[in-house]
């Protein structure tokens, strides 16, 4: 048992089985035995790896996007360049590096991140030694907003509710002979979910994230108020149902209970949700990633590399793309959405 299982068993034990959100709060969050607190978890010496740590055409073809929303929007001469949860801080700096050749974007922009894991700020540091760092969204300046969230919104905590008829039993974490187990509180009505009653069964169940409205209002305010744009990149779907929660742990799945505080926890993002969060800013409509990336030119900036390399730098290179692109990979899993200001076009790379 984890020293967190220890403290949770203990609390769960005082003051009653914990809902999923706070379960997940708790292991990720903890100061002191928190999954992001404690540890890098990227990359092959952690338990996952991102798309920009993948290939920095990534984070080139996402900077270059948001420069050409910027000189859409007539080219404001002062806006806030924001990733949330930017993780070691590749995405950025290949995001400026990229962008830097678009005159006047970069020295318009003052970069803030957004981060709660004090080892990934210092990290960051060191690839974007200019960026300002806050806590969360609201904390950012005001003023034209671009922002980039790769793989953020999955960690966000979420409820998880199972139809019983007319009702919802949320599922809880409790104890069962002194470990974590599943359980499910009693049957209740749920405002929130009275809309999926019609799409639902007996036995469905249906995942709520009560952070998302605030971040995602919070974002949508600004840039419907200010202009700027953002590009919001994650796993998941449109108006979701079923158990998406999840545990990773060394590139693995993992029992979400086993380990807390030792695994990486997520679960799919309802994109549906999202665009209604983000109100009164346009959303646009949900992309893959792969084919996110091909209309933004992935495959001739592949080219273009590819031309100074040889041998197993050429091999790494191409599976790089096929990773980030390709529908067996990362490129439908992922999906991508836009906000931008109702008057003003969406970035590139969505279909009209």
């Amino acid at each position: 048992m984890t020293p967190l299982a220890r403290l949770l068993a203990e609390r769960i034990a005082a003051t009653g089985p914990l809902t999923v959100a706070d379960y997940m709060a708790e292991c990720l969050l903890h100061p002191d035995h928190g999954y992001y607190a404690t540890r890098d978890p990227l990359g092959a010496a952690g338990d996952f790896t991102t798309a920009p740590e993948i290939s920095q055409m990534f984070g080139e073809l996402l900077g270059l996007a948001l420069a050409q929303a910027w000189l859409d929007q007539g080219a404001p001469r002062s806006i806030v360049l924001a990733e949330l949860g930017p993780g070691r801080g590749t995405l950025m700096a290949d995001v400026l590096r990229a962008a830097a050749k678009v005159p006047g974007f970069t020295s318009a922009a003052a970069v803030h991140l957004v981060e709660a894991s004090p080892t990934l700020q210092e990290e960051q540091r060191r690839r974007v030694p200019q960026a300002g760092w806050h806590a969360s969204v609201a904390d950012l300046p005001e003023g034209p907003l671009f922002l980039l969230a790769n793989e953020f919104l999955d960690a966000l905590p979420v409820r998880q509710f199972v139809r019983t008829g007319p009702f919802w039993a949320e599922r809880v974490v409790g104890l069962s002979d002194g470990r974590l187990a599943w359980g499910l509180a009693p049957p209740a009505v749920i405002p929130a979910l009275t809309d999926r009653m019609a799409d639902t069964q007996d036995g469905d169940m249906v995942e709520v994230c009560p952070a998302l409205p605030g971040i995602m209002g919070e974002v949508g305010r600004r840039i419907a108020g200010h202009g700027g744009a953002a590009l919001l990149v994650d796993y998941g779907g449109w108006h979701l149902t079923g158990d998406s929660f999840q545990a990773v742990r060394r590139h693995a799945y993992a029992d979400p209970l086993v380990a807390p505080g030792e695994a990486d926890l997520t679960a799919h993002v309802d994109f549906e949700a999202l665009a209604r969060s983000a109100a009164p800013a346009a959303a646009t409509p949900m992309a893959p990633q792969g084919v996110f990336l091909e209309r933004l030119g992935i495959t001739p900036r592949a080219q273009v590399l590819a031309r100074n390399l040889a041998d197993e730098a050429l091999a790494a290179h191409v599976a790089a793309h096929r990773r980030l692109t390709h529908p067996d990979e990362m490129g439908t899993l992922f999906k991508v959405m836009g906000l931008h200001p109702p008057a003003a076009p969406p970035p590139p790379g969505f279909a009209d």
